[in-house]
C-alpha cells in the first residue's frame, strides 16, 4: 500500500495548466512561478504534484523525501525510476532521462506506489 510521508515542497507555484488529472505525476518548471506536466521523457522534472490544481491554481510539488507516484509499467523494490512522456514513474530510465529516484515498494501498471524521491536533474548515461 503506497504511503508518504514528510517531504521538502514548493509552496510558492502554481499550475500553468489544468493538473487535476495529474496528482502523483511528475511535473516540470514551466515559469519561474508556474508547473506544467511533463510533455517528454526528457523533459527535466523538478518533482512530484501532490495535490490537483486546476490552471493558476496553487500547486504542491515535493521535491525530495518518500512520496507517492503513478507508476508507468510494472516496479519492483529497488528500481531505479525515470519519467514517462505523461510524467509516470518508469523502471530502469533510459539514457535520455533523468534519474528521479528509487522506488520503495513494488507495483503494477498505473498502480499508485511509494518512492523516494530524490532528482538528480542528470541524465541516466
Amino acid at each position: 500500500m503506497a504511503y508518504s510521508q514528510e517531504t521538502v515542497k514548493i509552496g510558492s507555484l502554481s499550475a500553468a495548466s489544468d493538473l487535476s488529472t495529474k496528482q502523483y505525476h511528475f511535473v516540470k518548471l514551466s515559469s519561474s512561478t508556474e508547473v506544467d506536466a511533463i510533455a517528454a521523457s526528457t523533459d527535466a522534472p523538478i518533482g512530484v504534484l501532490l495535490n490537483k490544481p486546476g490552471a493558476g491554481e496553487a500547486a504542491e510539488v515535493a521535491l525530495f523525501g518518500i512520496v507517492k507516484v503513478k507508476a508507468h509499467n510494472v516496479l519492483a523494490a529497488g528500481n531505479i525510476i525515470g519519467t514517462t512522456s505523461a510524467g509516470k514513474a518508469e523502471a530502469g530510465p533510459g539514457a535520455t532521462q533523468f534519474v528521479c529516484g528509487q522506488a520503495i515498494e513494488a507495483s503494477a501498471a498505473n498502480d499508485i506506489v511509494t518512492m523516494f524521491l530524490n532528482i538528480s536533474n542528470c541524465l541516466n548515461t
